[in-house]
């Protein structure tokens, strides 16, 4: 059932019908219906087409229907192997193809497969449908789940067997046939709109340039200046007249993905520029045209409030949290503003702090939201004289990289060698084949990591193929996939050490999907509760900070000097630094998550903008800082999956931050006793066993919040 599940989560960022009619394939021809000869079975990126989806999406729904419908039409007694086991093997052509389509419509998207999104979203939200509100079927599983006690299963087929019972009970198959019915609209229309609500974003992220004149570039550093000028050229190569060549000539670009706007926003002089820049970011999907995506939120909140109701749930929140570590929307309320009274304090200070600052320099303006990057760096310098430009010199790309896999190397004795013979989906993307200690081989490694116009924002792990036991032992495909700056002329990408606590943080995501060792792949790697699979790679980032490891992997990428002492220690210093900004627009956004989802099926939010301006007043959330996703870019909520759960990355730092500690405790940051439990009793774990017996068995208890304020410098310790 979690099968299906992750069919109704990549409809989401999926799409709506499109009459126009799709040529015929020959099977022959169409690299889906092939078996795939590559090296680790990584698909023949170089051979598969636009056209090719469309076909094999088709003849896969058929294909996964009629292995449905041979369980269903099974003349033998339900039995765990001929229903459970079946159920597990059903699908493989679908999930082939659905995995390599939608990680490239994330990372690679052009306007056809965009099309190809918006024709899938119905058919494959009816297709789940058909599947989990399928009444033979589910009385099949029923069966075997009210005899379980007496049939010697596993413990992990015990937890398959149960997980799949419940996920069909809370896709609707106990409801009456009328009710069922309006399920599977409902699903049908929040699948079109999210899918709506991502390309929205997408169109309206593209859809705004500064384009300045040199004359525009006070402040700006060399690099920065660079990698704006390599933007305009690029974009003027791309331009097809004459007159949208001619608007990019000797010109400089910076748009609002973050790669590009928060470097200017920090080393910008131009206040007006900076205001219109921070604008066009938080004003996405908020602009009145045809993107806008404030109706488009609202809607989606209220289906998904129907929905809950008619599954006997008072709001989507409750119905979504029951799977989850924290079961209750009281409960994440709870841990949320325990956290928001410090952090907002924090900020209060911060902003007193810039503007001290902005009056010393004879400025006669107040701080606002579009000065906090450029003043808190002035603050920085100012306090710890920590320049962030001086670390990107000894943070290239590469480097972290090395540091990573080091990172990982001394924790569970893995190693990676980088293939140069297997073809990407992308020139970006690189290739790594992952060995454990002993040599065995673990899975491969993709890594994607610079922004560009047709990948969406932020950073993820996904799966091209996922590990298993089942039939032979399948290893698996990962990727992770992020927006770091580019590199500009004959240089290295460099990076800022909050890209490298992402590609630490991603990275830990990628070891929960490649160390993972477990029978069923609908239980492998990330597959567990929301706020549980954070945790795996949110404590690796911890390592990254810490001296030694970053003594070891920071080097200089023109002479290879190590960063020095002196600039370790101001970086360590300046850790807990701005922490007042960064865990209130977190946590404005988790709350702003949580008030849309704990609205009833009977609120009719008319106005997107006011709704979000009402739930941030009534936490009393200051004016220079925007929620980190304001509700119309809102994608993790409103085109992913982490509605009522953008939380989990706050409640998974309460488990990081406590299990981090339990290695600080030792005095050894690998010991190996720890390493070993770690990888054990979490990364091989998968969702096999509850989220919090997984915890207790790698810590020895349950998880305290005191190592995160004290990590955040929320207990009072931050200067």
């Amino acid at each position: 059932m979690k099968k299906l599940l992750f069919l109704a989560t990549l409809v989401v960022i999926s799409s709506c019908k499109n009459e126009t009619k799709q040529p015929e394939m020959q099977t022959s021809e169409n690299p889906f219906f092939q078996e795939w000869n590559t090296p680790f079975e990584v698909p023949p990126f170089e051979d598969i087409k636009d056209e090719h989806y469309m076909p094999a999406f088709e003849k896969g729904m058929e294909e996964h229907l009629s292995e449905i419908d041979a369980i269903v039409n099974n003349t033998e007694a339900p039995t765990f192997k001929n229903t459970l086991e079946a159920l597990e093997k059903s699908g493989k052509l679908l999930n082939k193809v659905q995995s390599v389509f939608y990680n490239l419509t994330g990372s690679n998207t052009n306007p056809k497969l965009q099309e190809l999104q918006r024709d899938l979203s119905p058919l494959l939200s009816a297709h789940s449908d058909k599947i989990s509100l399928n009444e033979g079927l589910f009385k099949r599983i029923e069966t075997i789940y009210q005899e379980r006690e007496g049939l010697n299963l596993t413990e992990e087929q015990l937890k398959l067997l149960s997980d799949t019972r419940k996920g069909f009970v809370r896709s609707g198959a106990l409801l009456n046939a009328e009710q069922k019915a309006q399920i599977t609209k409902i699903n049908s229309e929040i699948s079109k709109l999210t899918t709506a609500f991502g390309q929205n974003l997408l169109a309206e992220t593209n859809g705004f340039e500064l384009i300045l004149d040199k004359a525009d570039l006070d402040g700006l550093s060399d690099g920065i200046i660079a990698a704006a000028a390599e933007t305009a050229a690029q974009k003027m190569e791309a331009a097809e007249s004459d007159e949208d060549k001619a608007k990019y000539k000797d010109k400089y670009v910076f748009t609002p993905h973050r790669s590009s706007m928060y470097p200017f926003l920090t080393e910008s002089n131009r206040r007006d520029l900076r205001e219109k820049l921070y604008k066009s970011y938080v004003m996405r999907g908020d602009n009145g045209n045809k993107t806008d995506n404030k109706e488009v939120a609202a809607k989606i909140a209220k289906l998904r409030a129907e929905r809950a109701q008619l599954m006997g749930y008072e709001t989507h929140a409750h119905f979504v949290l029951e799977e989850r570590m924290l079961k209750t929307p009281e409960e994440v309320y709870n841990l949320l503003m325990q956290l928001w009274k410090p952090a907002l304090e924090r900020a209060k200070v911060e902003v007193a702090d810039m503007q001290a600052i902005v009056d010393a320099e004879g400025h006669d303006f107040k701080i606002a939201a579009w000065d906090w990057w450029q003043y808190s760096e002035k603050v920085r310098k100012a306090r710890y004289n920590l320049d962030e430009a001086a670390l990107k010199p000894y943070l290239s790309l590469d480097n972290v990289l090395n540091g990573v896999f080091e990172t990982t190397n001394k924790l569970w004795g893995v190693t990676y060698t980088e293939l140069f013979d297997i073809k990407t989906y992308h020139p970006d993307a690189r290739v790594w084949e992952v060995k454990d200690k002993d040599g065995s081989h673990l899975g491969i490694f993709i890594g994607d990591y610079f922004s560009r116009s047709n990948k969406r924002g932020g950073a993820w792990m996904s799966s091209f193929k996922s590990q298993s036991n089942l039939e032979g032992k399948e290893r698996p495909v990962v990727v992770n996939v992020c927006n770091f700056p580019a590199p500009v002329g004959d240089d290295p990408a460099l990076l800022s050490f909050e890209n490298v606590t992402t590609l630490f943080h991603e990275f830990g995501h990628a070891m929960h999907g490649i160390l993972t060792n477990v029978t069923y792949s609908s239980m492998s790697g990330t597959s567990g509760p929301r706020d549980f699979t954070e945790f795996p790679a949110q404590i690796l980032e911890h390592w990254a900070s810490e001296p030694a490891i970053l003594k070891s992997f920071a080097k200089h990428y023109k002479t290879g000097e190590t960063m020095p002492d002196e600039l370790i220690e101001k970086l360590l210093k300046a850790s807990k630094f701005n922490q007042g900004f960064a865990n209130t627009e977190y946590l404005a956004a988790s709350l702003l998550d949580m008030d849309w989802h704990t609205l009833s099926a009977e609120d009719d939010i008319k106005d997107a903008d006011a709704f979000e301006k009402s739930s941030m007043e009534k936490i009393g959330l200051i004016e220079e800082i925007a929620p980190r996703y304001r509700s119309t870019y809102f994608s993790h909520i409103f085109a992913g999956g982490y509605a009522s759960g953008y939380y989990s990355y706050v409640h998974s730092a309460v488990l990081d931050s406590d299990g981090f500690e339990a290695f600080k405790e030792t005095g050894d940051v690998f010991n190996p006793e720890l390493a070993a439990k770690l990888r054990t009793h979490v990364y091989e774990k998968g969702s096999t066993e509850e989220a919090m017996d997984l915890y207790t068995q790698f810590r020895g208890r349950q998880p305290k919040i005191d190592a995160l304020l004290k990590v955040r410098g929320l207990d009072g310790s931050a200067e």
